[in-house]
């Protein structure tokens, strides 16, 4: 099977960092992804609000280089997360970063930096309680 998401958006809120027990870094947040189509002779726009999760240094990097509004290209997998709250089942779908991308400011103007690439996650990402 085959799970790839590559995505570009903007941050729609400041990233949280957090620490799994055993003190991997992971940091959440979520980007506004637009597209645009043809419906009948008009044009119309989506926009999708979809979670973003990434470990270690690169989570690190995330929560202290971006900020609402900045914009990024994040590739990675989908995944679902299962929870109970209330007595009630819940779930997600998500998206587990491999890769986070800084894409220039508008204007031009932009540090440069560019995060390390990262392997994939630990194996306990998928034992972290939801945000």
């Amino acid at each position: 099977m085959y799970n790839r998401a590559i995505l570009v958006g903007n941050l729609t809120k400041d990233p949280e960092l957090r620490y799994t027990p055993q003190g991997t870094p992971v940091s959440s947040f979520r980007i506004a992804v637009n597209s645009r189509y043809k419906h009948g002779d008009e044009w119309r726009e989506e926009t999708l609000y979809i979670d973003i999760v990434v470990f270690g240094r690169q989570a690190e990097n995330c929560s202290e280089y971006l900020n609402k509004g900045r914009g990024v290209l994040v590739e990675g997998r989908l995944r679902e997360r299962r929870w109970e709250a209330d007595g009630q089942q819940k779930s997600k779908i998500e998206v587990l970063a491999q890769d986070v991308r800084f894409l220039p400011r508008k204007g031009g103007h932009d540090s440069h930096y560019e995060p390390p690439r990262e392997s994939l996650p630990p194996d306990e990402a998928t034992e972290i309680e939801p945000f």
